[in-house]
């Protein structure tokens, strides 16, 4: 049976007495009341009027989009504003990935390419993804591909970064087991490199979509007639509270979403990567 690099054993869940203590401290239990005080100290801000006319309460947040999904708002629904947005950060992202991914691979594994790649990659690292934004517009113009690249910029450092670290933080122990056993350089990369690296991976991916989304909003705040940054401004410009916050609702919602399938995906690519519990 071959072992797998990074697996984590699962503690052992308890059986303990239904009482009022277990409630309380059950986390769906805590999720419901962080949720529940979260919308209610949300509209009381809202009726009080503490911020101003500025925020809208939170049933006239689901008014407004239950608006749009039925008035379409500058020719496209609501699930148009979110599919516009969405594809966009797909395009981008998958660019990204397939070429981040494996050349922070390779930059782990082969000293040659690292001292080619980091310096140039060092170089860029710091710059904002949004800063690229002027550029992006005068070398693609205001059309599809200059919001593609910002995705493409922001997302390409994380996917870069954790792919490499993933690699070059694994244990050396684990190498020697795999030396001490016959094995070969091929095999030590697919049987301990690949399988230790995916975890990181997979955090780098995650972290990437949520960068993603900060840089979709940024370009279509700048020049769309689509999207969600699209909807947010034209509630800035037309002075609709209700229009931001549910375009920010559901830019957050969305997010999540496709945060849950990457971790669906990383369940389905890491079965040996097993969380523990009670921590």
């Amino acid at each position: 049976m071959e072992a797998v690099a990074n697996e984590v054993q699962k503690t052992v869940r308890e059986k303990r007495p239904f009482t009022l203590l277990t409630i309380l401290k059950n986390r769906w239990f805590l999720y419901a009341v962080s949720m529940v005080f979260f919308f209610w100290l949300w509209d009381f801000v809202g009726e009080r009027r503490i911020l101003g006319s500025s925020l809208a309460r939170p049933h006239e947040v689901l008014i407004q989009l239950a608006d749009m999904v039925t008035n379409p708002l500058a020719g496209k629904s609501l699930f148009g504003h979110i599919w516009a947005s969405t594809q966009r950060i797909l395009i981008g992202f998958v660019i990204a990935s397939v070429v981040a991914v494996p050349l922070g691979l390779l930059m782990a594994l082969n000293p040659y390419i690292n001292a080619v790649v980091k310096p140039v990659f060092d170089l860029l690292k710091p710059m904002p993804p949004i800063a690229w934004i002027s550029i992006s517009i005068l070398w693609f113009g205001i059309g599809e591909a200059s919001k593609v690249f910002i995705i493409i910029i922001g997302t390409f450092v994380p996917c870069l970064l954790n792919s490499y670290n993933g690699v070059r933080l694994i244990e050396p122990e684990l190498y020697d087991v795999v030396r001490m056993l016959g094995g070969n350089r091929r095999q030590e990369i697919i049987n301990v490199c690949f399988p230790a690296s995916f975890p990181a991976i997979f955090a780098g991916l995650q972290i990437s979509l949520s960068i993603a989304w900060t840089c979709v909003l940024a370009a279509e705040l700048v020049s769309a007639r689509s999207g969600l940054g699209f909807v947010i401004i034209l509630g800035m410009n037309l002075a609709r509270p209700a229009l931001i916050v549910g375009g920010m609702v559901v830019i957050a919602v969305v997010a999540w979403l496709t945060t849950l399938l990457v971790t669906a995906l990383e369940k389905l690519v890491c079965p040996w990567k097993r969380e523990i519990e009670g921590m």
